[in-house]
Formats: C-alpha cells, sequence, structure tokens
C-alpha cells in the first residue's frame, strides 16, 4: 500500500477560535501550533503546509502558573551594543499581551521556511472581538 502525500494545491483550509480566557498559554500555544500545522488532519504531510488558520482571542487574559509572572524574562536585543532588553511576564502581558502569546506559538512551529509560512496564519488579539467573522471561523475547547 502506498503513503499518502498531499499536495499544497489540494489542502482544504478552515478557520478556528480559540478563547484564550483564564487557560494556560502553554496549553493554548500548543493547540494553535498543532492545528497550524495540520497534524490534527488525518492527510497531514511533514514537508507541506496543510494547516488551518487560528485566531486567538482574550490574549490579555492568558493565565501563567506557577510564579512565571515575575521570573519568566522575554529577551530582545537590538543588534547594537549594549541593546539587550529584558522584559517580565508580567510586563509583556500589561504592554504587549499579544506578542507574548505569539511567541509561545511560534516557539512551537518548525524553525524553517515551513514554519514561517505557517505562522502567517496566525491571528491574535487582545479582546473578544476580531475582524474574521466573515470566514465563519469554529470555536476550539482547550482541555
Amino acid at each position: 500500500m502506498k503513503s499518502f502525500m498531499q499536495k499544497k494545491e489540494t489542502v482544504e483550509r478552515k478557520w478556528y477560535v480559540i478563547d484564550a480566557e483564564g487557560k494556560s498559554l502553554g496549553r493554548v500555544a500548543s493547540l494553535a501550533a498543532s492545528y497550524l500545522r495540520g497534524k490534527h488532519k488525518p492527510t497531514f504531510t511533514p514537508h507541506i503546509d496543510c494547516g488551518d488558520n487560528i485566531i486567538i482571542i482574550n490574549a490579555e487574559k492568558v493565565k501563567l502558573t506557577g510564579n512565571k509572572e515575575e521570573k519568566k524574562i522575554y529577551y530582545n536585543h537590538s543588534m547594537y551594543l549594549g541593546g539587550l532588553r529584558e522584559r517580565t511576564a508580567k510586563v509583556m502581558r500589561e504592554k504587549y499581551p499579544v506578542e507574548m502569546v505569539e511567541r509561545a506559538v511560534k516557539g512551537m512551529l518548525p524553525h524553517n521556511r515551513l514554519g514561517r509560512q505557517m505562522y502567517k496564519k496566525l491571528f491574535v488579539y487582545e479582546g473578544s472581538e476580531h475582524k474574521h467573522q466573515a470566514q465563519k471561523p469554529e470555536m476550539l475547547e482547550v482541555k
């Protein structure tokens, strides 16, 4: 029996919404990454972008367990001398909640061209409103 290999022209994409309110950041990110890759489909092919579009709402209300609020540090570097910038998870949640969720999901995707292609199908919003009503997205429940 031959193995099934999907072609990029035959991929059918759906839209899903994940409500992150009160949910753990890691659980939301891993579910989103799995659906962005297409691992939930029986037609999953590792070298093809066969994933779906994901919308994450309520990014500012995502939960961090333990004492990650104070201990977890996000780093940025401007590529200039002394250009290292450090922010705690508390500061990130207050000022940049969308970036915090995006970074968590991006870290769970492949680190190559294919991963960058998958990342473009992720849409994160601070509040409960999003502009993708026309695509009729389905709700995904985080366990």
